[in-house]
């Protein structure tokens, strides 16, 4: 696992190879277009502009900009980089590390597929793969409309249990759980992270539902 750089933020607690390296950020972090020079980074993070898609990125060192949710990679030196302030950043590793691979999975991207799509894109076994849950939204800020709890419980009923009762048709929906729920199915078992909520932790978190226009995190891994 990488070593803590002196840049507040959190570096991700995972039983991942030497080789991978990752860092989240949050509001004590700085500016995130700053983040090279702060962590000594092999290069600029390769920043997506994010649809909340299923888009898969291969970027090369220094490409900025392509409309996507995800990004792999296999090459040595290349920042992954997702930005995120309520929508769950998962950054994955093959146990071998030679491959890695991010996704902005908020619920329109997840519910499509967004996870699935990164884990293919990386084209190794996934039971291989290691799986990091970031900060996001939790279920008890995240209050939905049934459209949302729809998106996922048509295609998997056991989602169910994802969401409870809201008032009226309102359910609060748990991001965490139902990336954990997506990642099993796929057969990623080893999952860490996810305990941290966005909108209750205000001094140390963006939000956008909790201030509407607001800052973003970085999540970012790379092979070394």
């Amino acid at each position: 696992m990488a070593r803590r750089p002196e840049t507040p933020g959190i570096v991700p607690d995972w039983p991942a190879p030497s080789r991978v390296h990752a860092f989240q950020s949050d509001r004590a972090s700085g500016d995130l277009e700053a983040l090279r020079e702060a962590l000594d980074l092999p290069a600029e993070p390769c920043w997506l502009t994010q649809v909340h898609g299923i888009e898969v990125a291969r970027p090369d060192a220094g490409e900025r900009g392509a409309v996507a949710d995800a990004a792999v990679t296999a090459q040595a030196g290349i920042v992954l980089a997702i930005r995120t302030a309520d929508c769950l950043p998962v950054l994955l590793c093959d146990r071998a590390g030679t491959v890695v691979g991010a996704a902005h999975a908020g619920w329109r991207g997840m519910a499509a597929g967004v996870i699935e799509a990164t884990v293919a894109a990386m084209a190794v076994e996934p039971g291989g793969i290691i799986a990091w849950l970031g900060p996001a939204i939790s279920q008890q800020a995240f209050e939905v409309g049934p459209e949302v709890r729809a998106a996922f419980v048509d295609s998997d009923p056991g989602a169910e249990s994802a969401f409870r009762p809201g008032a009226g048709d309102r359910h609060h929906g748990d991001l965490v759980a139902l990336a954990r729920r997506r990642l099993h199915a796929i057969g990623i078992t080893s999952i860490s992270g996810g305990e941290w909520c966005t909108a209750t932790d205000a001094a140390r978190f963006y939000c956008y539902r909790r201030d509407g226009e607001t800052g973003r995190m970085a999540s970012l891994v790379w092979l070394g």
